[in-house]
């Protein structure tokens, strides 16, 4: 009976090592889609003003 109680123990951590894992990864993927995003905005922030400096009259003096 005692090697039941030690391969629930056993698979138990083997369990909560693969959700650390799975953990680690979508921590480092949304770290990188975060990254993405902001260059995305960045981009159309720069766009935006560049259109806004190509239109006649658009701006407020």
């Amino acid at each position: 009976m005692s090697w039941m109680l030690v391969a629930a123990v056993l698979l138990a951590t083997a369990g909560l090592l693969v959700l650390g894992v799975l953990a680690i990864r979508l921590w480092l993927d949304v770290r990188a889609l975060a990254a993405g995003v902001d260059r995305a905005s960045r981009a159309l922030a720069a766009a935006a003003e560049d259109l806004a400096e190509a239109v006649p009259g658009s701006r407020a003096a």
